[in-house]
């Protein structure tokens, strides 16, 4: 079988069009619910609902976004200015947290485009059309595909995937028609993939595995002619690193032992090829416990993992393809199966989505093999058609209820807790989401569930949880969650500040001490650099001021916090602190009495 040509008729092309235009147009009429979404899962806050640089677009966001390489201001996360310059720009379109149909549009279009771009990749690769037409739109129904589409932070995995087969498609024109321009293009595909997402930093290792099979040309000159790459690669495994370790911290190998680590490979080999061949109760896969060979999954997936080593190894006695595909999908995942931890999952389908393309060019070279036969060969051909055919139908029913499940946020938790209930990191996202949909009981029960179930004081969910108590009234209960924040975080700039509020303003005598308030809140308001001093801060340490009397303190500082307020354009705040001055310019200190 020889892979692709440039002798390619108009014919070809025409067709090559037609089949493209269909499987774009079958995406996106599978996809169609995925417009109407409105959840937002986990991060989704940090890259739209409270990113003010994505709700802000111009040069100088993009310019942050950019130039903030090791340590990202606005995300908790690794380096990926192309994301979020991406989301920025769909703002500007007339995307809103309130209206997410900008941003699935686009989304929906990069799957649509990923889906085209391995069709012809797989047809550069293989030469028959119908193999790749069939086995890219395969991938483009996959439910297994849905999760980077409607959830608003998973931009970056589209982007990065649609640079990277980009990258893999010039690559394939470069072996057959090599020169300079064509390689400049392959690293420039393979930076941009980079400044999406660094998860595909083993881009560089993909293209040797291609030279090994189907390409067959592995030497030390293919060798050699990599290593601008593998430049690019190692600058970035290193922005990568320090910008993931500065903005959220790692988790290295040697931190949980190396028994963890191989038990997490095998449990993952197996566990990605169970969900991509059977892809049901799709969701969040928290880590199982125990992580040990006791676990009757994990004891499966180390002897799995041996016997599908041991086979693949076997195989190379009849072709490489096995092993290559194998080793293309093992090696693009990689970073993310959790060697070096930076997430609290030990799987996702979104890390699949990428590395799913050494599968398919397996299966596209066996269809091709298949295709190429005559004779009563062409009966198993037919056959091969109605299988995939039965297989396309139901994946788009598999799809459509996947993608149902993101309508509402509550919809999405609610179904990942039915699948996953023991994991703490559901009920805590689930609680901030009652919690700032004012569903305070509701919440409280999320929040107590995550704290029984992680074994630990988190002191984000106890700060909100005394948030929550002082709106109901319950003051005591309140003041009892700040100081258990401060018991495990005696510098937490929240905490600190709530608890000087109440022994400023609460008249209640076993509350209110001016004096502890004033030191409170100075420490609090210590703690935040001059950026990013908060004009609610300054409110509490104005309110400690003139509990305790000293009222000139209290205009200064209220003062200020009013120009704060008022250059943030926070008009409720605004005017709330203009109420609170009045009063200290009367002499007068402001209290509150809770029922």
């Amino acid at each position: 079988m020889k892979p692709f040509h440039h002798s390619i008729n108009s014919a070809q092309i025409r067709l090559l069009a037609i089949l493209l235009v269909i499987a774009c147009a079958a995406v996106f009429v599978v996809h169609r619910p995925v417009l109407s979404a409105q959840a937002n899962s986990f991060d989704d806050d940090e890259y739209l609902l409270d990113n003010n640089l994505v709700q802000n677009p111009g040069l100088d966001s993009a310019w942050r976004f950019l130039s903030e390489v090791r340590k990202p201001s606005t995300v908790e996360g690794y380096y990926q200015p192309l994301a979020m310059i991406s989301l920025m720009l769909d703002y500007a379109m007339g995307g809103s947290p309130d209206n997410l149909t900008i941003f699935h549009l686009t989304s929906l279009c990069l799957h649509a485009a990923n889906t085209a771009l391995i069709i012809v990749f797989l047809y550069m690769l293989f030469g028959n059309l119908w193999p790749a037409f069939f086995v890219g739109l395969l991938f483009g129904l996959h439910p297994m595909t849905v999760e980077p589409i409607p959830w608003i932070s998973e931009r970056k995995t589209l982007l990065a995937s649609f640079f990277a087969l980009w990258c893999l498609v010039l690559y394939v024109v470069y072996v057959r028609k090599p020169g300079w321009k064509l390689f400049v293009g392959v690293m420039l595909a393979y930076v941009l993939a980079l400044m999406s997402k660094p998860t595909v930093t083993f881009l560089p290792v993909l293209l040797v595995i291609l030279d090994f099979w189907p390409l067959s040309r592995l030497n030390k000159k293919t060798l050699a002619e990599k290593l601008p790459l593998l430049a690019i690669m190692i600058i970035f495994a290193f922005i990568t690193f320090a910008s993931q370790k500065n903005a959220a911290g790692v988790l290295m190998p040697g931190d949980t032992g190396h028994g963890r680590v191989i038990l997490i490979i095998c449990h993952n080999v197996i566990f990605y090829l169970y969900k991509i061949f059977w892809p049901v109760n799709l969701t969040y896969y928290p880590y199982p416990s125990p992580l040990s060979i006791s676990n009757l999954f994990i004891l499966t997936s180390v002897i799995g993992a041996c016997i599908l080593l041991a086979a693949l190894i076997l195989s190379l006695r009849w072709t490489r393809a096995f092993l290559a595909g194998w080793l293309f999908f093992f090696i693009a995942i990689f970073p993310t199966m959790g060697i070096i931890g930076f997430t609290n999952v030990i799987a996702s389908d979104k890390y699949a989505y990428f590395p799913a393309v050494g599968f398919l060019m397996v299966l596209a070279w066996l269809m091709a093999l298949l295709w190429g036969y005559t004779g009563r060969f062409i009966a198993y051909r037919a056959l091969a058609v109605i299988v995939i055919l039965f297989l396309l139908c139901a994946e788009s029913f598999a799809t459509h209820e996947q993608l149902l499940r993101w309508r509402t946020t509550e919809t999405l938790y609610k179904y990942y807790l039915s699948l996953s209930p023991n994991a703490p990191s559901l009920h805590y996202n689930y609680g901030f989401y009652l919690y700032n949909n004012g569903r305070y009981d509701e919440a409280i029960k999320q929040f107590s569930e995550q704290l029984r179930l992680s074994h630990k004081r988190d002191e984000k969910v106890l700060n909100v949880m005394g948030i929550i108590y002082y709106r109901q009234g319950k003051i005591e209960q309140a003041v009892g969650a700040w100081q258990k924040v401060l018991d495990v975080k005696p510098d937490f700039p929240d905490a600190l500040n709530n608890l000087a509020w109440i022994k400023a303003t609460n008249e209640d005598a076993r509350f209110h001490n001016s004096d502890e308030a004033i030191t409170l809140s100075l420490r609090a308001c210590k703690l935040m650099t001059k950026k990013q001093t908060k004009a609610d801060f300054l409110d509490t340490l104005a309110a400690a001021y003139a509990s305790a009397g000293k009222f000139p303190d209290a205009v200064e500082t209220a003062r200020t916090a009013l120009n704060l307020a008022q250059s943030a354009g926070k008009k409720d705040m605004v005017q709330r602190i203009q109420d609170h001055l009045d009063l200290y310019l009367a002499g007068k200190p402001f209290l509150e009495n809770h029922p």
